[in-house]
């Protein structure tokens, strides 16, 4: 190979690489963009003690907490939220979503 075919193989390289990046970068752009759109919704259509609390549950179950942002936020661009969300209404739909807990009790005889 001469010289002149290494740098055009390098330059498509080089351009394929710089390609590659502007779409990393594109896609990034997007995901921070649809979170700051999802917070913006949460904010709106939950009080301050009701998001610190979905906050907590994210922190323990991230799934979880992620499938309710989705369902309120479903909710919210139905139209079917009229106020805003408080604690105990967002415990009255956790109770409903969370799967229920097993109570182990030991007898001794």
């Amino acid at each position: 190979m001469d010289d002149d075919e290494v740098e055009a193989i390098r330059r498509r390289k080089l351009a394929e690489l710089q390609q590659y990046q502007d779409q990393a970068m594109a896609q990034q752009q997007m995901r921070e963009q649809a979170m700051a759109q999802r917070q913006t919704i949460l904010r709106q259509i939950l009080t301050p003690e009701a998001r610190e609390r979905l906050g907590r549950i994210e922190l323990a179950y991230p799934e979880l907490a992620d499938s309710i942002e989705n369902q309120l936020i479903a909710l919210a661009q139905s139209g079917r939220v009229q106020r805003a969300i408080d604690d105990a209404t967002l415990k009255q739909i956790l109770e409903r979503v969370m799967p229920k807990r097993r109570d182990i009790k030991i007898e001794r005889r």
